[in-house]
């Protein structure tokens, strides 16, 4: 039971990481140049969960606009909040389904305490 804990614990510590990278990424939805991150879960060697961070590369659109006199061309950010919004919502929902999992794990241990005690 102390092992799927443990588990349990890496896993909640991953999507703390992940709606991190996430939140970064909509709140730079209008800078201009800005590359997302992804947060990609795996399994670790010893059970748990690890995160791996990757930048995406992909280009945002390209507008000109005026500066000085002079016409410049800008990016935006590759931040598609189609995508974001959902994997937020879906990691929030993996993150509480976590906790639960601990409180059950938490409830049980006190009976079983209450049972040898």
């Amino acid at each position: 039971m102390i092992s799927a804990l443990n588990g349990t614990m890496s896993a909640l510590s991953a999507f703390v990481t992940k709606l991190g990278v996430t939140a970064d990424n909509i709140a730079n939805v209008n800078t201009d140049g800005f590359k997302r991150n992804r947060a990609v879960l795996h399994e670790d060697y010893n059970g748990g969960v690890r995160v791996d961070i990757k930048k995406d590369e992909s280009p945002g659109l390209r507008y000109d606009v005026i500066e000085d006199g002079k016409k410049v061309e800008k990016e935006t950010s590759n931040v598609d909040l189609i995508e974001e919004v959902p994997d937020l919502m879906v990691t929030k929902r993996a993150y509480q389904a976590n906790l639960k999992t601990i409180e059950t794990q938490d409830e049980m241990l006190g009976s079983l305490l209450d049972i040898v005690g």
